[in-house]
């Protein structure tokens, strides 16, 4: 892999990771075009690893206050702000829980999808976020129940399958259960932590793997990449949802639907 191929599935990554695109749909038709099969286990971990800073340094206040919460309740001397914290951290559990069941049991499945199935699944990715755009409500952190965490975390489950946004059905999710749009999106972003962690501890377990496939400068520069437009699509994407327009995304991802299944068929 040259450094130039590195740079471009790095911003790859850092723009569909976060933006309502699919990121791994995204990986499969980049490497058919490019005759990359086989990108390496290392560089795989290091685009993980800068997603993962991105998230943490954008949302970091909103963990801040969770964390805080939850610390000031257990040592009770919380109030129903600080529940509220405690509440939403619980819920992120249950989530959680019910996406590594869905994930672990559609994985290798999933992973399998020829290019034609995954242009029908950008496709319906962009139903997903039009239809998305006329729900929303006023639900904010204290009042979110087990059953948003259940549906969204189904919803993050879903989105293993290439041509699946996860950022874009956690979102619509977050949405259909009546979130507020600065919510909903705070939510399915602190969700992808623990995914993006999962992510991270199944592919170190193949360490003795590791290193052997990509030279160090192209690591570096993708890594670098990734993390740069991931940032700058993370702060993007939360200006567009609070605007109420994940639609916009729908224009790009029905022609690259329709023209994967006219020329990579």
């Amino acid at each position: 892999m040259s450094v130039l191929q590195a740079v471009l599935l790095g911003a790859l990554q850092g723009v569909t990771e976060f933006l309502p695109v699919s990121s791994s749909g995204h990986l499969a038709v980049l490497k058919h075009t490019m005759g990359l099969q086989d990108i390496g286990l290392l560089f795989d971990v290091l685009l993980h690893g800068a997603s993962l800073v991105a998230v943490l340094l954008v949302f970091r206040a909103r963990i801040g206050r969770m964390v805080t919460g939850m610390y000031r309740w257990v040592r009770r001397r919380g109030d129903e702000e600080d529940f509220g914290q405690v509440r939403a951290a619980g819920i992120l559990v249950i989530a959680t829980a019910i996406t590594a069941g869905i994930g672990f049991a559609v994985k290798d499945f999933a992973e399998g999808f020829a290019i034609p199935v995954v242009s029908v699944l950008f496709l319906v990715t962009a139903g997903i976020l039009l239809v998305s755009q006329r729900f929303g409500g006023e639900k904010s952190y204290g009042e979110l129940t087990w059953i948003d965490g259940v549906v969204c975390g189904i919803a993050q489950g879903l989105g293993v399958f290439p041509g699946i946004s996860r950022a874009g059905i956690t979102i619509s999710a977050g949405l259909f259960r009546g979130m507020d749009r600065q919510t909903a999106g705070e939510f399915s972003f602190l969700l992808s932590i623990p995914a993006i962690l999962g992510a991270l501890v199944l592919t170190l377990k193949d360490a003795a793997e590791l290193g052997s496939q990509v030279a160090l400068a192209p690591l570096v520069a993708g890594s670098i990449s990734s993390f740069l437009v991931g940032l700058v699509s993370l702060v993007l994407l939360m200006k567009v949802v609070r605007a109420g327009k994940l639609g916009w995304f729908a224009l790009y991802l029905i022609p690259l639907g329709i023209s994967g299944l006219l020329f990579l068929s």
